[in-house]
């Protein structure tokens, strides 16, 4: 199981901008129905699309503009985002059918703050959880932080071991100590 985001602002911010010409479009077209004076006037339209040349600065740089914008759009369709769910090691059951599961990222870093908080001496843990890599920077009261990191890695560890994910990341701790020996 691997489950990627879905690209909903790129899709949302393309939705709006071509909402907002349709809208202008159609208000204009009405007005020009109904014998007023258009929002956006045709005549002004076509008249500056008369009088451009193709090779005049503008054009160039609204050309570039609108690729640019293309070419973000088409490389955020195309390329994976993080998944969102971290699939776990298939289990070993006595049927011929294994079931695929998953955590999603968010309960797998809270599960393994949890873990780093509880080791003896931790006041404070940032985790984060990037591709195949595990940070915790964790904080401490402590004069002597001699075998804390160990300590740390060594609970975040269990935990893996206890969630079983498919690809095991690697663990990095750093520890920061509040209170220095003097």
């Amino acid at each position: 199981m691997r489950r990627l985001p879905r690209r909903t602002t790129p899709a949302a911010v393309t939705a709006v901008v071509l909402l907002a010409v349709c809208v202008l479009t159609a208000i204009s077209a009405i007005q020009l129905i109904a014998g007023q004076r258009p929002l956006v006037s045709y005549a002004a339209i076509a008249e500056l699309a008369h009088t451009t040349r193709w090779d005049s600065p503008a054009v160039v740089v609204a050309a570039c503009v609108v690729a640019l914008v293309g070419l973000v759009l088409l490389v955020a369709a195309v390329l994976p985002g993080r998944p969102t769910v971290i699939p776990l090691r298939n289990g070993e059951t006595g049927s011929d059918t294994v079931l695929d599961s998953g955590a999603s990222r968010r309960s797998l870093r809270s599960t393994l703050h949890a873990a780093a908080n509880g080791v003896d001496g931790v006041t404070a843990t940032t985790l984060t959880l990037r591709g195949k890599k595990v940070t915790a920077a964790v904080r401490t009261n402590r004069t002597t932080v001699a075998g804390l990191d160990e300590a740390v890695r060594a609970a975040i560890g269990r935990r893996l071991d206890q969630i079983a994910p498919a690809t095991r990341p690697a663990v990095r701790v750093r520890v920061i100590a509040t209170r220095r020996t003097p």
